[in-house]
């Protein structure tokens, strides 16, 4: 079992957050389809034999592609890949996007599940981060995939936005929840270095949420969405029984995948690649046959960190049979022992043979998986 991840950079324009590649230069999308498509052919052999279970595209705006795109997109990924027949298939799509013309041709795509980026449903703010859409867009859109069939969908918050209360946040959760969408991923804004976000904050333009306000946040997030109902499955997401993303789980579990377009990674369980962040070079690169990219081989510690990273952050934690059995007993000693702290504070706990983080644990996550690695 695999996945397969598809990059696609075009953005009407960019929000003030944003550190993905995207561009806005619009009049390429037709030669890039074709470059994709190209990339796919060439990389077929990346994952032999292996049914692929998830497709996923992302971006940029997978949204701004029409369905005769998308056509040759599919087209070409069924004739060269063994898709399972249950594949999850996302499309990631932006509000305003979703017109009722444009949702009816989505129904005629192998597309079964949606992640729509309403981010807020905070007027003003979305005009700050420079969102295209508004708040009654945004409720309009989902509606109109639930009316049109669609019965997976994921929605997108962010919270710790400039100027944001914990009134307003509540609000959010809220409209989010009167919505029901199957899957939420909420995200502290992150003030990415080289942003407008950055820059507007290096101008005291803006400021950003203490860290009391963002554990407030964070907790107001967890118990609205609990009593909803919401299976917290990692740290930002949550979603109805049975509902969580089977793309991005394959990630946190392991699972190989495949990424193409420009700045898309890949790993095989052994090694990660990544493809040249340009999407001219990306094109030159696929034309002449040698896609651009880069790539590291694994040792043992890096597998083992990635290990930690991605198993300690969801519900289902980290297997210690697996730990031991992958990593040896030298690693696995010693992430017992690192452990151990945390352990007698019960912000980690051992359920039937799984280190994984107890309530309090998630606060503070990133410390805990930092003590974890190992450093040399």
């Amino acid at each position: 079992m695999a996945g397969i991840y598809i990059h696609i950079p075009f953005c009407k324009r960019r929000c003030i957050y944003c550190d993905f590649f995207s561009t806005t230069q619009s009049e390429k999308k037709e030669a890039y389809v074709r470059a994709l498509c190209k990339e796919l052919e060439l990389r077929r052999d990346y994952l032999p034999q292996e049914e692929i279970a998830t497709v996923y595209l992302g971006g940029g705006t997978p949204s701004q592609l029409e369905e005769k795109d998308f056509g040759q997109i599919f087209d070409t990924l069924y004739r060269l890949y063994p898709v399972s027949k249950d594949a999850e298939i996302t499309l990631e799509a932006n509000p305003d996007d979703l017109t009722p013309e444009y949702v009816s041709s989505l129904r005629s795509l192998p597309f079964n599940r949606l992640s729509m980026g309403i981010q807020t449903f905070q007027e003003e703010t979305l005009r700050l981060l420079c969102r295209r859409h508004t708040a009654r867009q945004a409720k309009e859109a989902f509606y109109r995939c639930r009316e049109a069939g669609f019965q997976n969908i994921s929605i997108d918050l962010m919270y710790g936005l400039p100027g944001e209360t914990l009134a307003a946040w509540e609000n959010d959760l809220q409209e989010a929840l009167a919505m029901r969408p199957e899957h939420i991923s909420a995200y502290h804004l992150i003030y990415e270095e080289g942003t407008r976000l950055w820059q507007l904050r290096e101008e005291h333009r803006v400021e950003e949420a203490d860290e009391d306000l963002s554990v407030s946040f964070f907790t107001l997030l967890i118990e609205r969405l609990k009593a909803a109902g919401y299976e917290h499955y990692e740290i930002s997401n949550f979603c109805l029984p049975g509902k969580h993303s089977r793309h991005n789980s394959s990630y946190w579990t392991g699972i190989h995948y495949l990424g193409c377009g420009p700045s898309a990674h890949s790993y095989n369980g052994l090694s990660r690649q990544w493809n040249v962040a340009s999407l001219e070079k990306y094109m030159e690169g696929i034309e002449r046959g040698i896609p651009d990219t880069e790539g590291e081989e694994l040792d043992l510690y890096t597998r083992y960190n990635d290990f930690v990273i991605t198993t300690i952050r969801t519900c289902w934690g980290m297997p210690l049979s697996r730990l031991e059995k992958e990593f040896g007993h030298e690693l696995y000693a010693y992430c017992l022992r690192m452990a151990a702290p945390h352990i007698r504070q019960k912000m980690l706990e051992i359920k039937d043979g799984v280190l994984k983080l107890t309530e309090k644990g998630v606060f503070i996550s990133d410390g805990i998986m930092s003590d974890m690695l190992w450093v040399e």
